[in-house]
């Protein structure tokens, strides 16, 4: 690992005329380089722990506790120290891009298209101003290819979901939606 450092060091000096520095001040600028380095480790590390932390947090509260609640005809609890457990329903859903041409037909063909987020756009260079006004009233007329894009955006499609659930009408493809319907316990801290 020395010898790297060595030969970027004496490659750095010749290409940049380092090799006008005194030896102690290329040296203290390899240990600055070399603490970037370990500290840049040590951020990598870290996001890995949190990364690994928030994993076992969303099991525990969307899986273990919810479960073991559950199994004990619970839907909440206080904790010894005053906290307070709760469970409450959690929806969502995700339309995948293989999905996506079909689940927006169904949600048309359903009636429920207007929560489909439907933008047409094309972009002009600078000083294209005229024609871009041009293209906003005369799309095909100016000979553009605009691109058009449509999506449910994740938020609503959640309430979508809840609001389905809610009142029963489960009558969906709930799998072409990515739609689940789950329990997440949540722990309110006592005010001490």
């Amino acid at each position: 690992m020395e010898d790297i450092f060595a030969e970027i060091e004496a490659d750095a000096a010749t290409a940049s005329g380092v090799e006008k520095l005194g030896e102690d001040k290329l040296s203290s600028v390899s240990q600055i380089a070399e603490k970037m380095r370990l500290q840049e480790e040590l951020v990598e590390g870290l996001n890995q722990s949190l990364k690994d932390a928030k994993q076992t947090l969303y099991k525990l509260r969307d899986d273990i506790l919810p479960t073991a609640l559950q199994e004990l005809g619970l839907t909440g609890l206080s904790l010894a120290d005053g906290s307070k457990v709760t469970v409450k329903p959690v929806y969502g859903g995700h339309i995948s891009e293989a999905n996506k041409k079909q689940a927006h037909q169904w949600l048309r063909d359903n009636g429920f298209g207007d929560i489909i987020k439907n933008t047409v756009s094309c972009q002009f260079g600078r000083g294209e101003d005229y024609k871009a006004e041009m293209f906003r009233r005369h799309l095909e007329e100016q000979g553009m290819e605009p691109s058009q894009k449509t999506e449910v955006h994740a938020q609503t499609l959640k309430a979508w979901v809840r609001e389905r659930v809610e009142d029963g009408k489960t009558d969906f493809p709930m799998d072409l939606f990515g739609a689940y319907v789950g329990q997440q316990a949540k722990i309110e801290r006592s005010k001490k």
